[in-house]
């Protein structure tokens, strides 16, 4: 972050944002074990002028110290945050097993204690630490870049032969690691580690340290492991397990971050979301996760579906895109930099062989997490506070696995796959091509919206369906089934269509507000036939009671780890308060804690198949014919009803009174130091307020003004997470008035010439091509889902702003910001540290003392506070 932050050619702190911002474009740096990447992007024709700017930083960075200061407290605030993710504390705990002195066994991200107010203790000067480790790392013989541009390759070279040549080279050799192998050769590593997490979960974690795999990355030994042991479909590992009712999910192999693999070593881990009865089982449940053999035949099948996928690739995000090359620019050999992560190049028994003779049961280290584990684990880890034990794994364990144990005969390797594509032709128009998306069904069972891609050119396309029902919104018991029938659904769907999955067909199934929504994508040959396999599975639903308990208990899990999150809270709070009839996730809570049936599940399913609105969009390489055949059976399979009357797929939006009110309540995570404050104001702002309340006040690290659509209805909201040990919820918005007012002032001072930058900028934002199909599809679906149909938004939005004049924004601004305006302020505050069991899930209404929101109405009973308010009519844009 430091290197952002000025250099002597542009010093002022946080230009180079600023001047992203003014011509559409942003930046990003991450930080991993061994290397930083730095990235940014911005309208071509400011290209070659960024590229100066951001080459200073590598160049001559000013690194002025108070700005240190102020950036070691983003960085605490950084941490203070992710503090409460357990994967987070997982990996840290992980680490501290490496051999001492190793890289590893270091705190790995940074904090107040150990970059301020420990090396002041021990007299090291932490500015001239930073100014060295620049000197020795920032240095031009190890760093790697990538530019892309619509300008020729030779104008780019010329360009970053001009202006990189200044930056630095320190001469010393490439750091290196490699001397440092076998860091999990300890004895704290091969035990069992039982760790109390933060959310409301049980998993159990099988991890094993092997030599550093990166140059086998031809092969890709681990990455074919991990297909096999995540294999979903018959015969598989998870299927097995699903089949026992002991786990809900499996995720094997090396996520290939720098924590899981370096110069080192490398990890394989299989993490396994865990069933209460999976908990009680889980020495039976690794033993299942061991698989003997592999076969050439799938290796090349692997091979056939990653090459198609490469070859038929949609374009990615630019940024993204230089971000990867980058990164494999320090990976792989020249020839290599465009396929080294991608493709697996050739079969090599014996490298795999080897890889897989070190993945033995009684060679691996497990970490099991439950809330269960509470009060019996007394030690602590020292950066996350994680409590934990270590316990020796039983030596009945051990020694079944250290012998020739029988595998289970139901385990067995993958069939051939009937999903992968082999048509790759593009297909002829059968009727006039659109601009935007055509209704070509329209009856009163639904609809359907197809447009034919001339523009992309790949063999690929999407299928999206929304099942519209109103039984959905009934009541929170509804909502629950709602979400355990999808839950349920995407289970009974995982084996049949796991080869899908596998052939580059995705699917996903979201539990929608207002109704189901079925989402395909992938090669177009093979789209049909997984459509098929969904409605089939849909029309014949039916689950046992040990699925239904095991997600019964799964969703009160899923809403509780909602509510400990005091942005998700905050989110919920503000949301119940805007949207009338809306059900809290409390509500949820409470109604799947009391206890629903089978029965009940069965009811309301019949009832949500019998009535039904389904409207869908066909968009890809599909005839309009072809597009027709999803329609179909959809309506022909399901048999269900006209819905008696539209059902509005918004909620109406209560109109807040024109005064200033406020809901403070406590966190439901006990000891969570972390608060969130959202001032919204019903009815664009960015840089500034970052500049403002992150970088000069460092109130936190997550600091976000958005502009909000609640139902159609819109208005604009300021959010900053922080730590409330740090400053009240009261100062916060105190601060991001403050920060409003200045930004009035700032906008009234505007000049023509910047006032028409911004909007420009705006402008060449909403004209930027789209880099892939997905793009255009989201946006069409936005307009289907909402019921809008405004597919040219885009363009009627900016023929709105090429007409738009500063002082509408200032009298627009001005007048939402009076006394009189409609304004809601959410506080989530810490909660002290009580036990979970003391928690039931109401919200506690704190009061507010401070002087500056004396004239603010408190609301501590949310329903009949809005009970009184009229209602705005639902949002629909006519012409």
């Amino acid at each position: 972050s430091m290197v952002f932050m000025g250099s002597e050619k542009y010093p002022a702190e946080n230009g180079f944002d600023a001047f992203l911002k003014k011509h559409g474009g942003s930046d990003n740096a991450s930080t991993d074990c061994e290397r930083t990447i730095f990235q940014f992007d911005v309208q071509r024709k400011h290209f070659r002028d960024a590229l100066d700017r951001w080459a200073q930083f590598f160049i001559c960075p000013l690194m002025i110290e108070d700005a240190v200061d102020r950036e070691v407290e983003a960085v605490d605030s950084e941490f203070q945050l992710a503090r409460p993710s357990d994967s987070h504390r997982k990996e840290m705990l992980f680490g501290s097993l490496a051999k001492p002195g190793h890289p590893m066994s270091k705190f790995c991200w940074g904090n107040a204690q150990t970059l301020k107010h420990e090396p002041r203790e021990k007299q090291i000067n932490s500015y001239e630490r930073l100014r060295d480790f620049w000197r020795r790392y920032y240095s031009a013989q190890y760093m790697t870049l990538t530019v892309q541009s619509k300008e020729t390759l030779d104008t780019l070279e010329e360009w970053v032969r001009e202006i990189f040549i200044r930056v630095p080279n320190n001469g010393e050799p490439r750091p290196d690691f490699s001397h440092l192998q076998q860091p999990f050769d300890t004895p704290a590593f091969n035990k069992l580690y039982r760790v109390v997490p933060v959310r409301k979960v049980h998993a159990l974690t099988i991890s094993w340290a092997v030599p550093p795999q990166g140059k086998h990355y031809r092969v890709k030994p681990l990455h074919y492991i991990s297909w096999l042991i995540g294999h979903e479909g018959t015969g598989s590992i998870l299927s097995l397990l699903r089949k026992k009712c002991w786990a809900l999910a499996l995720f094997g192999g090396n996520s290939e971050t720098g924590f899981d693999q370096n110069t080192t070593y490398s990890i394989f881990s299989i993490s396994i979301t865990l069933t209460d009865q999976g908990y009680q089982n889980f020495y039976q449940v690794h033993t299942h996760t061991y698989m003997l053999g592999f076969h050439i035949l799938i290796y090349e099948e692997i091979q056939k579906i990653e090459a198609n996928e490469f070859h038929y690739q949609e374009q990615t995000d630019p940024i993204e895109f230089v971000e990867n090359i980058c990164e494999n620019m320090q990976l792989f050999p020249k020839q290599d930099f465009l396929t080294g992560d991608q493709l697996m190049f050739e079969y090599d028994p014996q490298v795999i062989n080897a890889a897989l003779s070190l993945l033995k049961p009684d060679r691996a280290n497990l970490l099991l997490l439950s809330p269960e584990n509470e009060g019996c684990c007394l030690l602590k880890e020292k950066w996350f506070g994680t409590c934990y034990s270590v316990e020796d794994i039983p030596e009945e364990w051990a020694e079944r696995w250290a012998g020739d144990f029988e595998l289970n005969p139901e385990l067995h390797l993958p069939a051939e796959n009937k999903f992968i594509a082999t048509d790759f032709t593009l297909k002829t128009s059968d009727c006039p091509d659109t601009e935007y998306p055509v209704r070509i069904v329209n009856s009163e069972r639904g609809c359907l919206w197809y447009k034919k891609d001339n523009k992309f050119k790949i063999p690929k396309a999407y299928i999206r369906f929304h099942l519209i029902s109103p039984m959905i919104q009934k009541s929170p018991e509804n909502l629950v089934l709602f979400d355990l029938f999808v839950n349920i659904l995407a289970h009974n769907l995982a084996e049949p269509a796991y080869e899908a999955d596998v052939a580059q067909l995705e699917y996903k199934l979201v539990a929608g507000e207002h109704g189901l929504m079925i989402r395909l994508k992938g090669f177009n040959h093979k789209l049909p036939l997984l459509l098929h396999l969904i409605v089939d599975q849909l029309a014949d639903f039916s689950t046992e009671q040990s699925v239904f308990t095991m997600f019964s208990e799964q969703l009160k899990k899923t809403y509780f780890n909602i509510l400990i999150k005091p942005d998700r809270l905050g989110k919920d709070i503000r949301l119940l308060i805007l949207e009338h009839c809306r059900w809290s996730v409390i509500q949820k809570y409470r109604a799947v804690s009391k206890g629903l049936t089978v029965d009940d599940l069965m009811t309301f399913v019949r009832g949500l198949k019998a009535e039904l609105y389904a409207e869908g969009l066909v968009q890809g390489n599909f005839t309009s014919l072809s597009a027709l055949m999803s329609h179909q059976p959809v309506c022909r399979k399901l048999q269900f009803q006209p819905l008696p009357a539209d059902v509005p797929v918004l909620f109406r939006v209560v109109e807040l009174p024109l005064k200033h009110h406020l809901c403070k309540v406590k966190s439901l995570n006990k000891g969570d130091a972390n608060s969130e404050v959202t001032v919204y104001y019903q009815m664009h702002m960015e840089e500034p307020c970052f500049d403002f309340l992150r970088t000069k006040e460092t109130l936190g690290y997550q600091v976000y003004p958005t502009c909000r659509n609640t139902s159609g209805v819109l208005g604009f909201s300021v959010t900053v997470e922080t730590q409330a040990t740090k400053f009240s919820s009261e100062f916060v918005e105190a601060k991001i008035e403050e920060f409003l007012v200045s930004f009035g002032e700032c906008l009234s001072g505007l000049s023509d010439e910047a006032f028409g930058t911004q909007v420009t900028a705006l402008i060449k934002l909403k004209e930027c091509e789209d880099a892939h199909l997905g793009e255009e599809v989201d946006r069409n679906w936005f307009e289907v889902v909402t019921q809008q149909y405004v597919f040219d938004r885009l363009n009627k939005e900016i023929e709105v702003l090429k007409t738009f004049t500063q002082q509408e924004l200032v009298s627009w601004f001005l007048e939402h910001r009076n006394n009189s305006s409609r304004k809601l302020s959410v506080h989530v505050s810490k909660q002290e540290a009580v036990f979970l069991s003391e928690l039931r899930f109401e919200l506690t209404f704190v009061p507010t003392s401070s002087p500056s929101l004396q004239d603010t109405t408190l609301i501590t009973d949310i329903r009949a506070f809005t009970s009184s308010l009229p209602l705005n009519p639902y949002h629909k844009i006519i012409n």
